[in-house]
C-alpha cells in the first residue's frame, strides 16, 4: 500500500505480527495528521524476535556485573547489609514497576512510551504533559548513556591501576576513555539490523555463563564471612548516623543497574507482536536481573575478603577476585568478564536512547525534529538521531576535564529523571483506573491485581525519588554535594522554555486512538 508522509511517498509493507498492526512509525500519529520528515524517510520494519527482544532487555540491565563493578558506592552507606536487603527491595520494587509498564505497553505500544503515555492519560492538557515528560525521558535516557559509559571508563582505568601500582590517571585520560566508549557501540549501532540478532543471542548466554563462572569461583576458593556480617552489619562511616538514612541510600546501589527497563519499549517498532513480546521481556528482564544480581550480592558479601583493601580500591570487586584467587591475571580477565557484558548493554542502551530521540523528534518535541526523525532506508537506523547521542553524550564527558563533581551529577541525574518518568504515566492511569475507566486492556492483562501492583509501584518509586537526591557523605562539601536534583530541576527549565519559545506550537502527541473502557462495561 502506498502511504503519504509528509514530503514525500513511500511504500510501506504490511507486516503480519498476529495482531494485523501498522508500524507505529507509519501510524500517521495516531490522530488523522501526517508528520513531516525529510524526503527519504522510511519505517522501520519489524525483524526483532522474541529471543532477541528478551536478551535485549536482560543484557541492557546487566544487573549481577552492574552492581559489582559499583558496590563501593554502597560500602560506606548501609554496607553489606544494604547491599544485600537492598538487592531484594530493588529486586522487587523494580518488577513491580516494570510489570505496570509492561500493561500499559499492551495497551498501547509506542517507542515515545512515557511522554506519550503521560498525555494520553493526563486528560487536560496533553500536549504540555508529553512535551514535559519527553524533554525528562530525553535527558535522563542521554545522561544514562554517559553514566553506563562511566561505569566501563572506571572499570578500565581501576584495571590499570590494580596491573600498574605506578599509574596515576589524569583527568583527560578517563575523558579520552569515555569518548572512545562512547564511540565503539554508536558505530557497531550503525550495523544493528545485521548484528542484533547474534549479539543479543550471544550476550544472554554470556551473561549467565559468566555469573556461573563467577559465582563459582568466589564459592570454592575465598574466605567465608560469617552470617552475622552479611545479614546484620549495616556501615554507618560516611556521616550519616541514622541506620534508615544510611541504608536507603546504599540500597541505590542495587536499585541502579535494574532500573533502565523501558529501554525495551523504545524499540518497539522494530519488533514482532509488540503487544505480547514488549511486555513479556520487560518482566524476564527484570525478574531474572534481580534474581541474579540478590544471589551475586549474597555471594559477594560472603567471599568479599580483605575488608581494607575494598574500602580502599577504586574498583573494590578486582579487589575481592584477588583475595579469592591470589593471582592478578585471573582477577582482571574476571573483571573483563563482568565488563564485557557492560559493552553489550552500552551497545543496547545507545540503541534504545536513539530511538527515543527519533519518536520525539517524530512528534515534533526536538528543535529542527524535520532532521532527527530521519531513519537511513538501508541501515534501518535513525542515523542523525544516533549521531545527536553520540557527540551530546561525547560534549558531557568533557566536562570530566574541568570538575569530575560536575560530570558524576549529570550520571546521576539518570536515576531520579528515569523514575519520575515512570511514576507519571503509573500514577495517572491508576488514577483513571480507581475511578472506573482506563484503556482498553491489551495480551497482558494484569485482572484484579493490576490496581494493587501499580501501588505497590508507586509506593517504591516515590521512596527511591526521595533518596537520590541525597548526598552520599556528610559533611557536604562542594565535591560530595549531590547535584542531581538541581540540575534535574535545570531540565525542567529548559523544557518550560522549549514549551513557550516553541513546543505549544509544534508538538504533536497523538491521544484519540486508544479505546476507552468503564468499569460496567
Amino acid at each position: 500500500m502506498d502511504k503519504d508522509i509528509g514530503f514525500a511517498t513511500t511504500t510501506v509493507p504490511e507486516y503480519d505480527d498476529g495482531l494485523h498492526e501498522k508500524p507505529a512509525s507509519s501510524d500517521e500519529h495516531d490522530s488523522g495528521r501526517p508528520f513531516e520528515v525529510a524526503a527519504s524517510k522510511t519505517v522501520f520494519e519489524r525483524y526483532i524476535n522474541r529471543l532477541v527482544i528478551n536478551n535485549f532487555g536482560f543484557t541492557l540491565q546487566s544487573g549481577w556485573e552492574g552492581v559489582g563493578l559499583t558496590f563501593q558506592f554502597a560500602w560506606l552507606n548501609g554496607g553489606p547489609a544494604a547491599i544485600v536487603y537492598g538487592a531484594i527491595i530493588a529486586g522487587i520494587g523494580s518488577t513491580l514497576v516494570a510489570t505496570a509498564l509492561g500493561e500499559m505497553a499492551s495497551m498501547d505500544p509506542t517507542v515515545g512510551a512515557q511522554y506519550r503515555w503521560s498525555a494520553r492519560f493526563a486528560g487536560k492538557a496533553p500536549e504540555f504533559w508529553g512535551f514535559m515528560q519527553g524533554w525528562i525521558t530525553v535527558i535522563a535516557w542521554i545522561c544514562n548513556c554517559a553514566a553506563a559509559t562511566s561505569i566501563s571508563s572506571n572499570t578500565l582505568s581501576g584495571l590499570i591501576i590494580f596491573n600498574n601500582p605506578s599509574y596515576e590517571p589524569k583527568a583527560w585520560h578517563a575523558t579520552l576513555f569515555l569518548i572512545a566508549l562512547i564511540i565503539v557501540p554508536v558505530l557497531m549501532n550503525l550495523a544493528l539490523r545485521r548484528v542484533i540478532n547474534y549479539l543479543e543471542t550471544l550476550g544472554g548466554i554470556l551473561h549467565v555463563i559468566f555469573f556461573v563462572a563467577v559465582v563459582a569461583t568466589l564459592t570454592t576458593l575465598a574466605k567465608r564471612s560469617t552470617p552475622e556480617f552479611v545479614f546484620k552489619t549495616l556501615h554507618t562511616n560516611s556521616g550519616w548516623d541514622n541506620p534508615g538514612v544510611a541504608f536507603s541510600i546504599g540500597m541505590l546501589a542495587t536499585a541502579y543497574p535494574i532500573s533502565s527497563f523501558d529501554g525495551v519499549l523504545h524499540m518497539i517498532d522494530e519488533t514482532k507482536e509488540p503487544r505480547k513480546q514488549v511486555p513479556r521481556a520487560m518482566f524476564f528482564a527484570t525478574s531474572s536481573n534481580a534474581i541474579m544480581q540478590f544471589a551475586f550480592c549474597v555471594c559477594l558479601m560472603f567471599c568479599i575478603g580483605d575488608e581494607e583493601a575494598v574500602s580502599n580500591s577504586i574498583l573494590p570487586i578486582t579487589e575481592v577476585f584477588y583475595s579469592a584467587t591470589g593471582s592478578k591475571a585471573a582477577s582482571t580477565i574476571m573483571t573483563i568478564m563482568m565488563a564485557g557484558i557492560c559493552m553489550i548493554s552500552n551497545f543496547n542502551v545507545v540503541a534504545s536512547v536513539s530511538r527515543l530521540v527519533w519518536a520525539f523528534a517524530r512528534d515534533k518535541g526536538l528543535p529542527f525534529h524535520q532532521y532527527f526523525a530521519y531513519i537511513h532506508p538501508t541501515l534501518q537506523v535513525p542515523l542523525p538521531a544516533l549521531m545527536l547521542v553520540g557527540t551530546v553524550c561525547c560534549l558531557l564527558s568533557l566536562i570530566n576535564l574541568g570538575s569530575s563533581a560536575a560530570f558524576n551529577a549529570l550520571i546521576a541525574l539518570p536515576t531520579i529523571a528515569l523514575y519520575i518518568s515512570y511514576l507519571i504515566p503509573i500514577l495517572l492511569l491508576t488514577i483513571r483506573q480507581l475511578a472506573g475507566r482506563h484503556p482498553k486492556y491489551g495480551p497482558w492483562q494484569l485482572g484484579r491485581w493490576s490496581i494493587p501492583i501499580k501501588i505497590a509501584a508507586i509506593i517504591y518509586l516515590t521512596y527511591v525519588i526521595v533518596f537520590v537526591p541525597f548526598p552520599s557523605s556528610r559533611p557536604v562539601t562542594n565535591l560530595t554535594m549531590n547535584y542531581a536534583a538541581p540540575i534535574f530541576l535545570g531540565a525542567i527549565f529548559l523544557a518550560l522554555g522549549d514549551w513557550f519559545i516553541r513546543g505549544r506550537r509544534t508538538f504533536e502527541v497523538p491521544t484519540a486512538a486508544l479505546e476507552w473502557e468503564t468499569e460496567d462495561e
